[in-house]
């Protein structure tokens, strides 16, 4: 009587190079081991259903043992027992497999991840690209087809973005979307892009916005009461000039006793950058109730993450600076619109206020143009370390004064537009 299969046997049979090898398994009657030319084996079972022979493949070894060989096709026994082809049974949950995928393959979150490895991830400002369509396209259109987006949704995105007051963003996501859909369109997967011949929200215009004293107040008083995580996120914004995916992505490895150095990757112009960290930046940062986790960030409501819904977050502070206004005033108080990186050009101009030189600013900006660009920028490699530190303590007393209501004794915002 013939030794049913075992590991060690299949794994020492050799392949027949003139033709493929069927050898069955004298355990279970129909299991065989198949053999190819070229050395590859699997297993499958033989049987008959209605009248007919048929073959159904099991799995390939080594992944698929001698004793699961055995049990599968037991099963596929089994159901054909009870008058199932366990052939057709497995086609059709290939077939229901296939469809899956195929329906997944045109949603937009699936062409979005796919764009953002085959083409985003080639590109300088890639990461910043797959941020923004993560953030409003995949958020709203992620689960649907690419073939159910029509021109009019690609309209109505746009304009709820700008109707929010974000009327840059707008335009960007117009111009990142159009070029996703044409990457759609070079790889057949659309025929015309919903985007073509939609036009710019609104035409943009350079953004001088400072705030006042007063609101420069309204503002600290707003992030002291919205605390973590809005509330000290734009303390250091306003405090350091800094920008916010800087801020936001601060971490314990960057901070070096009193110093903060943001490491090429993540600055705007790729330059690394050293911010004096002032004792006001120290007492803020000091303050925060960390969150454990494996980057050391400041700024997180996960411990893995930097802070996002940036837009909400600043919606709170904003509404809470009226409050508080309101309330001084004993009557209702509109504050003009503002952005966080508003935040920065207040802080250059603040400390141009106190007399701080042009280049010192840039220098604190980490600012590549004006008088730091050309060969200024390339031969003069003094980074102004202490003149840094003391320009943003300066603008750290002045900050803290106009929030403890000591304004006398400085000039106002307003005089120095």
């Amino acid at each position: 009587m013939a030794r049913a299969l075992t590991a060690k046997a299949v794994e020492a049979m050799k392949a027949d190079p003139a033709r493929r090898r069927e050898v069955p398994d004298p355990a279970l009657s129909g299991l065989y081991l198949v053999i190819q030319p070229s050395g590859a084996k699997s297993w499958a079972l033989r049987y008959r259903y209605g009248g007919k022979p048929r073959k159904l493949t099991l799995g390939k070894w080594p992944v698929m043992g001698v004793a699961d060989a055995r049990a599968a096709a037991s099963d596929a026994i089994d159901a054909l027992e009870h008058g199932a082809d366990p052939g057709a049974a497995k086609q059709k949950a290939k077939a229901d497999r296939r469809q899956a995928d195929l329906s997944e393959r045109d949603k937009i979150k699936t062409l979005v991840a796919l764009y953002g490895k085959r083409h985003l991830s080639t590109l300088k400002s890639g990461a910043t690209v797959q941020r923004e369509l993560d953030r409003h396209v995949v958020a709203k259109w992620g689960d649907r087809d690419i073939q159910d987006i029509a021109k009019r949704d690609v309209i109505d995105l746009l304009d709820e973005i700008a109707d929010s007051g974000r009327i840059v963003t707008a335009n960007r996501v117009r111009a990142y979307l159009s070029k996703f859909f044409n990457w759609c369109v070079d790889r057949d997967v659309i025929e015309v892009s919903p985007a073509m011949n939609v036009k710019a929200v609104a035409k943009e215009t350079s953004r001088d916005r400072v705030l006042s004293d007063d609101e420069l107040r309204w503002f600290w008083a707003a992030c002291e009461s919205e605390g973590q995580p809005w509330g000290t996120l734009g303390k250091v914004l306003l405090l350091t000039g800094q920008r916010l995916s800087e801020v936001a992505g601060m971490t314990d490895a960057e901070l070096q006793g009193d110093e903060w150095h943001i490491p090429a990757h993540r600055t705007k112009n790729k330059r690394a950058h050293m911010v004096p960290i002032t004792g006001a930046v120290r007492d803020v940062l000091d303050a925060i109730e960390r969150i454990d986790g494996p980057a050391g960030l400041y700024h997180t409501t996960n411990g893995r993450t930097p802070l996002s819904g940036y837009h909400k977050g600043k919606g709170y502070l904003a509404a809470r600076m009226v409050q508080i206004a309101s309330d001084e005033a004993g009557k209702p108080v509109e504050i003009p619109h503002w952005t966080f990186h508003d935040l920065r050009r207040t802080a250059a101009t603040g400390m141009a206020r106190l007399g701080i030189p042009v280049r010192v600013t840039e220098a604190v900006l980490n600012h590549v143009s004006g008088t730091g660009g050309g060969i200024v920028g390339v031969y003069q490699r003094h980074d102004y370390a202490d003149e840094k530190r003391r320009a943003l303590e300066a603008w750290g007393r002045f900050v803290l004064s106009l929030a403890q209501g000591q304004p006398d004794n400085l000039v106002r915002l307003e005089e120095a537009r």
